[in-house]
Order: structure tokens, then C-alpha cells, then sequence
């Protein structure tokens, strides 16, 4: 999709600062022990962008290694080891199309801490455990894509993990061959490993802030409202993701399974059979099929999704529709911070505009191709009616040409990102009784996930989805040279989510770092939300008629009887 990342599929991470490059390859001939409840576990040290000692444990198994038998089945725990655990390294990814080591025993983890406990001394400090990006079929975990070196100048213990991805994590087939979410399965026994161990590394298991972005963040959200992770976090971040909007959450993806057993050479008659062939197949042949579900050009942007699991008696990760459990308080209760980028999934419209054959296609095919596009039902009268309402709201029932760049990237964005995410704002200051705190980033820095083309890739199109990250984790496999109003902006950002983890408040006082504002919640009523830019501005009613739009055509009445798909 976007420049820089092709290898990464379609949703990549941003680009980084260099400063901690060369620390953060370096380490100490200093390897840190500690004793988990599982055993020891050797690390490494690496440096923060400010020069503190890491101490970095990397490619801790959590789970045992989903392979043979248990590929398709939800997540053991790991046992007991005899000896020391080698965590000096980064695992593999988990199955999917790149060039990075990958495999499917890929259940693992990673904590960074600048503080190990000492005796029966124990800092406990507040933990933070990231769910990556990657639309539940890429990305991970690893250093080289979520680095610890700016996070780690904040005084906390940092935690990455892997989970299952694409059908190896999302098969769901509508029966008990596969009832669906195991890749969420997997993130509910990190948690839990989080919970038993982080003590050994100077974690407070009683304060976990779970932290997610884009396929993370919808996690986050699911977290929230599934009946398998309530006592295992405490605070919760959704950056740029939410299944409260207008994605269909099925009961089960068979169309996908199928599929995918065709790609592969598989039948595709029954469940069973669909099953027990994949359960042949070599790991990287279904990593590898990704592009292969693609239907118009890089799009749909998801594709995999939770599935509201019918009951065979195993554990659900999700029981209903969340906007329904949401508005019966079947929830954990508990501190928020969501937002988005000023322009998210906007340079989408490139793809589609500057392509010829693609702009034909939309032209003629509107009906047909939109809901791939912009993720809501299809081939249905209500999907037709959504349509002609969204080409009449953006494009003034224009055909789709370059004059109509900006409405259409707007649609992308507010179709992927945007109204669900406000929407999960709305839903959850209604019915929480916590703080719910919104954002939109709009800082804009030298570099970016997607350049103009007519700048010849040199000029930022603007605030697009993952450029906040590149404040937040260092990204050694894509970096530049930073300047010291993008150091300040590490600063600044590291500090509210820190803060946050720690209080419950990303600014608990203000102060002259953090422009000397105060974040004020949202509610329904004022719709406050901080704009983070060149300077942190507390602003209201973000894109309210646009979001008003979405509303009126995905109504919250259809969810308040158990209506547990749309």
C-alpha cells in the first residue's frame, strides 16, 4: 500500500528516528538474570534514546508452540523449564509474506524494564503491554519493528507480543472445527503470562495498561468486552482502531476458510475437511497467501476479523455483538484513551485515482466496490442504499477523478478509522463510568508512511495511519534523521501514555513540557478532545458531520436487541 513497506503488506509501520540506532544494536557483555515463576530467563541490555540501561528480555515463549495438533486450537500455556531461558534475541513473526525470519511456533514475548527488582526490593512499576498493528495478518512484535528506546525513558516495564495471524490466528468455520479468535486467544495468554510473571521484572501486575493500534486497538476494545480478559488489565489505550463502527462482525468467516483451502489445493466442501487439509499444509504456503484475498487493488484493508463465537462449550472470546455488550454493561469498566491521525487511511485515494483501471472500475462498479473499500455489508439492499448515500455525501455524485482526491480520501479515512473509533468515544463515555480521554494527532514531522507522488516522494501527504507510532517505538528497520522538534515530540508522547499507565490521567498536572493544558475528558455533551500538534490544543466536536453521516446510515438502535451482526 504505502510506500517503504511493501514487504510488510499493507499496513506497516511508520519511519523512525536514527539517534538510538547504533545504542540500540550495542549491547553490554552484561546479560540480566531474573526468576519467573517458570524459571530463569537471560537477557540483554540495550540503550534508551536518552542513555538509560534497558534490560531487554526478548522471544519469551508464552503459549506452547500452536503446531501439528494444536494448529487451529486455542492456545496452552507454556510449562516449566529445567535451566536458563535464552531470551537474548528477537523471536520470529508470526506467518506471513515478508523477508524477516517467520514461523508458526511464534507465541512469544518480549519485556523491557530499566528497573529489575533487587532482594526483596521491587520497584513495581506500571506495565504496558502493546498489541501490534498489522490488520491481524502482519506485522509483530520484534525490536526492529516495536524498539523499546524511546518508551523506556519513561519509568515503566514495557511488554510486546506476537499473537496468530490470518487464518493460522482467524479461521472460524461456524462450528466446533474451528469456532474462531484463537489470535485473540493467544493475546488473552499473554495477559495472563503478564499477570503470573511481570513481577520478576519490576512489573506490578496489579497495573497493567493494555495498548493497542489498528488491528491492535480493535483488539484492545474486544479485550474490553470479552468475558476471557476482565481481570487481567486495568487501563486501556485504542490508538487509530475500532470494531464499533461500521465493520460487519460475523459469526463465522467460512467464505475466508474456503477460501483459503482453494489457494492452497485444499476442498472446500466441508468444514471438517477444509480443516484437517490446512492442518497439512507447510506454514509460509498459508502466511504466503495473503495478497491472494485481495479483491480490489490492495483492499478490503481487513480481512480477518473476531467472530462472535457460538457456544460448543469451549471458552468464548466474544459472546455478542460489543456495541450490544457495551450498551448492556456487559464491560470492564475501566480508564480510555482513544484517537486517530488527522488524515488516517486518506492516502488509499492515491491508489485508486492515480490507476486508470482502478478509477474505471469504481466509476462502474460503485455499487460493488465501495463496500470492499470502505468495510460494511454487501449485496444487500441496505449495502446499495449506504453506497448511493456515501457518494452523494463525499463526492457530490461525482464520478471518481482527481478533482475528487480530498473528499475520497476522507472517505477512506473516516470509513476504516474514523467513525469507529469516535464512535467507541461516544459508546464509552455513555455507558463507563471512568474517563474517556480523545485525541486526534495532527503533529506533522519531516517523515511519514506515505509521500506525494507529485513531490517525488519527498513531501508528507499529510498525517496518515502509524504516524503517530514513530513518536512512541523506535523502528530500527526504517529510520531518518530526526530534529529536535520531533525529539520534543518523543518526549511529549511517551509522557502522556506513561502518565496514563501510571495515574489513570495522561497529564496528571499541567505542566511546561505538556504545554501547560489540561486534558479534559469527552462526553456527549462538549465532545472535547485534545488536538496533539506543534502545540497540545484541547478542541471539540471532531469531524462532526462527517461522523454524523455514519450515524444516520449505521443507527446504534439496530444493536440494543441482540442483533449480533450487521
Amino acid at each position: 500500500m504505502f510506500r517503504h513497506v511493501a514487504v510488510i503488506v499493507f499496513l506497516g509501520y511508520a519511519l523512525a528516528f536514527p539517534e538510538a540506532s547504533e545504542r540500540s544494536r550495542r549491547s553490554t557483555t552484561e546479560n540480566p538474570l531474573v526468576t519467573t515463576p517458570l524459571g530463569q530467563i537471560k537477557g540483554t541490555v540495550m540503550t534508551s534514546r536518552l542513555g538509560k540501561p534497558i534490560y531487554a528480555f526478548r522471544g519469551i515463549r508464552y503459549a506452547k508452540a500452536p503446531v501439528n495438533e494444536l494448529r487451529f486450537k486455542p492456545p496452552e500455556p507454556v510449562e516449566k523449564w529445567e535451566g536458563v531461558y535464552n531470551a537474548t534475541e528477537d523471536g520470529p513473526l508470526c506467518p506471513q509474506p515478508t523477508t524477516d525470519p517467520v514461523s508458526e511456533d511464534c507465541l512469544i514475548l518480549n519485556v523491557y524494564s530499566t528497573k529489575l527488582p533487587k532482594s526483596a526490593e521491587n520497584p513495581k512499576r506500571s506495565v504496558i503491554v502493546y498489541i501490534h498493528a498489522g490488520g491481524f495478518y502482519s506485522v509483530g512484535s520484534t525490536s526492529y519493528w516495536a524498539g523499546p528506546n524511546y518508551f523506556m525513558d519513561q519509568d515503566i516495564v514495557l511488554v510486546t507480543i506476537n499473537y496468530r495471524l490470518g487464518t493460522l490466528g482467524f479461521l472460524s468455520t461456524g462450528d466446533k472445527e474451528a469456532p474462531g479468535n484463537n489470535g485473540l486467544k493467544d493475546q488473552v495468554q499473554a495477559l495472563k503470562w503478564v499477570k503470573q510473571n511481570i513481577e520478576a521484572f519490576g512489573g506490578d501486575p496489579d497495573c497493567v495498561t493494555i495498548m493497542g493500534y489498528s488491528a491492535g486497538a480493535m483488539s484492545v476494545i474486544l479485550h474490553m468486552v470479552s468475558p476471557m480478559s476482565q481481570d487481567l488489565f486495568h487501563k486501556a489505550v485504542a490508538m487509530s482502531g475500532s470494531p464499533l463502527g461500521n465493520w460487519p462482525i460475523p459469526h463465522n468467516q467460512l467464505d475466508l476458510a474456503k477460501k483459503q483451502a482453494k489457494f492452497v489445493g485444499c476442498p472446500d466442501d466441508t468444514a471438517a475437511n477444509i480443516v484437517k487439509c490446512l492442518k497439512t499444509k507447510p506454514f509460509n504456503e498459508l502466511g504466503e497467501s495473503l495478497p491472494k484475498f485481495k479483491e480490489f487493488a490492495n483492499d478490503p484493508v481487513m480481512i480477518w476479523s473476531a467472530v462472535i463465537e457460538p457456544d460448543f462449550g469451549q471458552p468464548r472470546f466474544l459472546t455478542a455483538h460489543p456495541i450490544y455488550l457495551i450498551q448492556n454493561g456487559q464491560f470492564k469498566r475501566v480508564p480510555l484513551i482513544t484517537g486517530l491521525t488527522e488524515d488516517e487511511f486518506g492516502p488509499k485515494a492515491f491508489a485508486v485515482i492515480n490507476n486508470e483501471t482502478l478509477t474505471k472500475e469504481i466509476n462502474s462498479e460503485w455499487e460493488k466496490k465501495a463496500p470492499i473499500a470502505f468495510l460494511y455489508e454487501r449485496d444487500t439492499d441496505y449495502s446499495k442504499s449506504i453506497s448511493k448515500e456515501l457518494k452523494t455525501f463525499y463526492l457530490h455524485d461525482k464520478p471518481v477523478d482527481q478533482s475528487q482526491l480530498k473528499p475520497l480520501a476522507q472517505l477512506y479515512a473516516d470509513s476504516v478509522i474514523g467513525f469507529g473509533v469516535n464512535r467507541a468515544a461516544k459508546l464509552f463515555a455513555e455507558y463507563s463510568n471512568t474517563s474517556v480521554y480523545y485525541y486526534r494527532f495532527s503533529y506533522q514531522g519531516r517523515y511519514s508512511l506515505f509521500y506525494t507522488p507529485e513531490s517525488n516522494n519527498t513531501v508528507p501527504y499529510g498525517v496518515i495511519h502509524h504516524d503517530d507510532l514513530m513518536y512512541l517505538f523506535y523502528v530500527s528497520k526504517l529510520f531518518k534523521e530526526s530534529s529536535p522538534t520531533e525529539v520534543e515530540m518523543v518526549s511529549k508522547l511517551t509522557a502522556l501514555y506513561a502518565n496514563f499507565a501510571k495515574t489513570e490521567n495522561p497529564i496528571p498536572a499541567p505542566s511546561e513540557k505538556l504545554d501547560n493544558v489540561k486534558w479534559e475528558p469527552f462526553t456527549l455533551k462538549e465532545q472535547k478532545y485534545m488536538d496533539i500538534g506543534n502545540k497540545l490544543q484541547m478542541q471539540e466536536k471532531l469531524y462532526e458531520k462527517r461522523y454524523a453521516e455514519w450515524e444516520k446510515l449505521f443507527p446504534l438502535g439496530q444493536y440494543s436487541k441482540n442483533k449480533q451482526s450487521h
